[in-house]
């Protein structure tokens, strides 16, 4: 507990940033256990060749020694000079994992053996090999706890090449935040039916080939699926069909319409539609205590719904 907070103490004093660049100053390396155990291998094989007068047994001792300094430099040379650089991760739903990528830019020969991941999850760490005067890109996955817009966790680098005998590391705080969506709800229920608008006539009707005889131009965010594309083919105009339920019809996602009383599962099932009415390319608004969303389509409005839903 005392050694859980004086981690604590010491992560709050690190400056945060998304760009981190490695340094003496931050940098730090211990020696593992097998390093520990490689230092009580050469204190017996020291005191045997006092006791026993062993020339040779001098020469293997030192030997061994100089190697185990060497390693220590090189080990922490490893991660001096890199530049650790944190790319914000997209949007994700709560229960799903975050992937965040670090871009490792190195500026000198190649680095082996480095691994990257979250402070507190070391198990899970990704390893990667940086090319000399080049970068590497490595992918780290963490699990979010909440809703809304999220900090990425604290971020540890570290190596033990080349011969395991020392650990260097680095801890990175991020300033890059993500933004976390309500979980879905699985089943989810039905979409509610689309409310007329009074005062709109039906514009269009469709044909017996199946295709609509009323289009217009082109809107940025139509749905993909609501394109002619025979037309688009033949004039390279871009139309869209113009069809009675856009016209004549409106979906309203309401807070109030979801009849559950955990605001959270209203929120997971309002996500749940929000993701139905878009995959279905149909326009919809959004309503919830204080937020009023007027009725859109395509993927800007899906994500404006979503952010919303996260952000209420």
């Amino acid at each position: 507990m005392i050694a859980q907070r004086i981690r604590d103490w010491f992560e709050n004093r690190l400056p945060v940033s998304d760009t981190h660049t490695l340094t003496q100053r931050n940098i730090y390396i211990v020696p593992t256990k097998a390093g520990l155990a490689f230092a009580f291998t050469l204190v017996l094989m020291l005191v045997a060749s006092i006791n026993y007068q062993l020339n040779l047994g001098y020469l293997l001792t030192f030997l061994l020694a100089g190697s185990a300094l060497v390693s220590m430099h090189l080990t922490h040379g490893t991660l001096r000079g890199l530049t650790l650089r944190v790319k914000a991760p997209a949007p994700v739903f709560l229960g799903q994992p975050a992937e965040v990528e670090l871009v490792l830019s190195n500026a000198g020969a190649a680095r082996h053996g480095i691994g990257v991941g979250v402070r507190r999850a070391r198990p899970h760490f990704a390893w990667c090999d940086v090319p000399a005067f080049g970068s590497a890109t490595a992918r780290i996955t963490f699990a979010p706890r909440q809703r809304g817009l999220a900090r990425v966790p604290t971020l540890m680098a570290e190596t033990r090449f080349p011969l395991g005998l020392f650990r260097a590391w680095t801890i990175l705080r991020p300033a890059a935040t993500v933004l976390i969506y309500p979980q879905l709800e699985q089943p989810s229920a039905p979409l509610p039916p689309a409310r007329a608008v009074p005062g709109v006539a039906r514009a269009t009707r469709a044909t017996d080939g199946g295709e609509f005889d009323g289009v217009r131009s082109y809107r940025r965010g139509d749905a993909m699926r609501r394109l002619v594309w025979k037309k688009a083919a033949k004039t390279g105009e871009l139309v869209s069909r113009d069809t009675s339920e856009s016209t004549s019809r409106e979906l309203w996602l309401d807070f109030d319409d979801t009849g559950l009383r955990d605001s959270e599962a209203c929120l997971s099932r309002l996500a749940a539609w929000t993701l139905m009415a878009a995959h279905a390319g149909m326009a919809f608004g959004l309503r919830m205590p204080g937020i009023e969303l007027p009725p859109g389509e395509g993927d800007a409005q899906r994500r404006a719904a979503l952010e919303a839903l996260a952000l209420w």
